[in-house]
């Protein structure tokens, strides 16, 4: 991984969209560390270093916390980070399944693609809205504001709309930068900011680590690292694992030269999908436990129907574990329905004189591609979510390492968005050709 940095650096062009990049990550960096007007910053990062799980809520706002690199303990300009640009894009996704004209425009090529990202950036606007209203309640019935002893009602209004609009143009310029690195950056834009939040937020997690040395609970921190470790290891495998089609292209004349009779293959990675199904499902599950956030601890609120339902969703619970692991296969299999059509493989190999080694040309090689797609993505999908549920499970058998069960989530993210940066890095380096590169 090294050696290809260091042989990016050596190309002009490349390392011109690195530098582009380290300052889109310096602007994300500082934006998260502004706070918006009319927060009282010292009550809330004092609030969110002393929050409890007692609810789920303590463990949703770390999340947040951690995804938004401590914007969130800021009351920061990007408080909401790219929250609501991941949770538009799946909508939109969704959306471009089930309604024909969405559908119609995601299969027009690059104008296609241009109508639909124009949809999802007003969609991540209202979402924007919406999350930005309901982290301004929570902040106002936590006492977090600060607008004066007795303000008048033009006061509160106008606090109010300064605070949301705030956190609605943050992540719009979330979304923006995360295009810019897309555009002229070294791509992965929206999962390099969230990478820079997650690692901005490492000397947390050593804190922890030397929590744990320091108060004599060596088995804890050597499973921790262990757990760490196998993690690691099981993600940059199914970074790399693939399943091979075999095809055989048959020989055909034209002109005075013969062309074909060659054996390739199709390559079928194991985790096309990379990440996106963990942040997808994290996102979607952190909705019910920000409406647990908002509805108060009053003892008639406690007891209601609706709020012990919503504490099911607990970070560490059994619930969440086994549900964030139906939703990590279901978004794998969803996203691979998206990226890869059997149908048009099978014309393509048809059109090219290609064919499967004893499948027939048409209907029976889609049947055998849909077949193997799918045993390939269920054994992706798993790998993926029990990696993500793993330190869930330890933390319910061993409450001392709960602390670990949001580190999955994280970890693999880190992991992921840093194998597939460095494999985009390799691909730009090698077309161009730079001599003796990777000699």
């Amino acid at each position: 991984m090294f050696q290809i940095l260091r042989n990016s650096w050596r190309v002009p062009e490349i390392r011109k969209k690195i530098l582009y990049t380290l300052l889109i990550i310096v602007i994300f960096r500082v934006g998260s560390i502004i706070p918006v007007p009319f927060i009282n910053v010292e009550t809330l990062r004092a609030s969110m270093q002393n929050l409890t799980a007692q609810s789920g809520f303590g463990e949703f706002m770390n999340y947040m916390n951690i995804l938004t690199g401590g914007g969130l303990e800021y009351g920061a300009i990007f408080a909401m980070s790219v929250t609501p640009y991941i949770n538009s894009s799946i909508i939109m996704q969704l959306l471009s399944v089930a309604i024909p004209y969405l559908e119609r425009i995601s299969k027009e090529g690059e104008e296609g693609r241009k109508k639909i990202a124009k949809i999802t950036r007003f969609v991540t606007v209202a979402l924007g809205l919406i999350q930005g209203t309901a982290f301004y309640i929570y902040l106002s019935k936590s006492n977090f504001l600060n607008v004066g002893a007795n303000p008048n009602l033009a006061t509160t209004i106008f606090s109010a709309v300064v605070i949301v609009l705030c956190f609605t143009a943050g992540s719009a310029i979330m979304m923006w930068l995360g295009e810019r690195i897309d555009e002229k950056g070294i791509g992965n834009g929206i999962s390099i900011l969230l990478f820079a939040g997650i690692i901005s937020r490492a000397k947390s997690a050593v804190q922890v680590l030397i929590n744990f040395i320091t108060t004599g609970e060596y088995f804890t921190f050597a499973a921790t690292i262990i757990v760490f470790c196998i993690m690691i290891v099981f993600v940059i495998f199914m970074t790399g694992a693939e399943r091979r089609i075999p095809v055989q292209y048959a020989k055909r004349v034209v002109g005075r030269k013969m062309y074909g009779g060659q054996s390739s293959h199709i390559p079928i990675k194991v985790n096309m999908s990379g990440v996106m199904p963990i942040i997808f499902a994290s996102s979607f599950l952190s909705i019910p436990t920000m409406i647990l956030s908002f509805m108060g601890t009053s003892q008639k609120t406690v007891e209601s129907f609706w709020y012990q339902f919503l504490r099911l969703f607990s970070y560490q619970g059994a619930f969440y574990a086994l549900l964030y692991l139906a939703m990590i296969i279901g978004f794998a299999y969803f996203y691979v329905q998206i990226q890869y059509n059997p149908v048009e493989i099978t014309n393509n190999l048809k059109k090219n004189g290609g064919s499967v080694p004893g499948i027939r040309s048409g209907k029976p090689t889609i049947e055998f591609l849909k077949r193997i797609l799918s045993r390939v993505t269920l054994i992706g999908a798993l790998f993926l979510g029990v990696i993500a549920v793993l330190p869930i499970i330890i933390g319910l058998f061993n409450p001392s390492m709960s602390s670990i069960s949001l580190g999955g989530t994280s970890i693999l993210i880190v992991v992921g968005v840093a194998l597939d940066t460095v494999q985009s890095l390799e691909s730009q380096v090698m077309m161009r050709h730079y001599k003796g590169l990777f000699d």
